[in-house]
């Protein structure tokens, strides 16, 4: 039996299709016959591998938000100055939207009506998780001296948050810039601005 063909790769695979269809329609329009129907099987066959499109919604974001914070978590202990901490997330960031622009798309749309859900609360603890790493940076860089101490931190958190997720809308990985040079540009406006 090839490695293609295993019950676990088959599992990606479904939530591969979910994911797409999740970000592009949106998770409430999207059915579960749609999603068998991308994967050429018959909705009863996709509940061999899922119990509903919630689990499919849940697995996604879960397994892509641990991946993410716990790249967060290695730049906050690092032994690393505040800028270079700084830059680290802002590119793992962008690395995100590139590798995974699907997950990204639908915590960005989804993540308020999912949050409804009881099992879906984790996502408001993951969002307040997201802010104290931005902020946490951004103290420390202040408190450094690598970032002006006149900032207001509240607003340059939700300035990052902001200008580096909004990215997902445009970005498209293979078209134009890299996400590394779309990052590269992001860190010199944000560290050194845009003035001559």
């Amino acid at each position: 039996m090839s490695a293609a063909s295993t019950p676990e790769s088959r599992r990606d695979q479904l939530l591969a299709i979910a994911a797409r269809l999740f970000a592009e329609k949106g998770f409430k329009n999207t059915t579960v016959r749609d999603i068998a129907d991308a994967a050429g099987i018959l909705s009863g066959s996709l509940y061999h591998h899922f119990d509903s499109k919630e689990s499919m919604v849940d697995e996604i974001l879960s397994t892509f938000q641990a991946e993410l914070f716990g790249q967060y978590d290695e730049i906050l202990t690092s032994d690393e100055d505040a800028r270079t901490k700084l830059e680290r997330a802002v590119r793992v960031s962008f690395e995100a939207i590139d590798q995974h622009p699907f997950e990204v798309a639908i915590y960005q749309n989804e993540a308020d009506y999912l949050g409804t859900f009881d099992r879906f609360g984790y996502l408001a603890d993951r969002n307040t998780q997201s802010r104290q790493v931005w902020v946490t940076l951004i103290e420390e860089g202040v408190r450094t001296g690598v970032l002006r101490n006149d900032l207001d931190v509240t607003l340059t958190y939700r300035f990052i948050r902001d200008t580096v997720w909004v990215a997902v809308r445009w970005y498209r990985p293979g078209r134009g810039h890299t996400h590394t040079e779309v990052a590269d540009q992001y860190v010199r406006i944000l560290l050194d601005g845009i003035s001559s």
